[in-house]
């Protein structure tokens, strides 16, 4: 778990992240000012959370920045716990809150595996 902290806190300052935890999931909110579902994509591979959130924005054509200090683009590679799975995870865009809950595995729902013969 201390992996995932020191990620959080490794992200870029003006990006905020909350790390909740419950009996069967975890839930980690992420402020993403000016992204929205369609410039977010979230993945999991190899036991990491990517998060990619890109922010639009357009100024009004009479004003030019004199300086930027948001950056338009998002890329972070953030450790998941060992008991995390995808799962069944879910990830929700909200006014720029990025909410995405990810399943602890013994929480995670009963799945049959079906054996075949081999010779069939």
């Amino acid at each position: 778990m201390s992996k995932l902290r020191e990620a959080l806190r490794d992200l870029p300052e003006p990006v905020f992240a909350d790390l909740l935890e419950s009996e069967d999931a975890y839930l980690l909110v992420i402020d993403l000012p000016g992204a929205s579902a369609e410039t977010t994509d979230v993945s999991v591979e190899r036991g990491r959370l990517h998060v990619e959130a890109r922010r639009e924005k357009a100024p009004d054509r009479e004003f030019s920045y004199v300086e930027e200090d948001r950056p338009l683009f998002l890329d972070a590679e953030i450790p998941l716990p060992p008991d995390a799975t995808h799962e069944g995870s879910e990830a929700e865009m909200d006014r720029g809150v990025l909410s995405v809950r990810l399943p602890k595995r013994a929480a995670a729902p009963e799945h049959e595996i079906a054996v075949t013969d081999a010779d069939a």
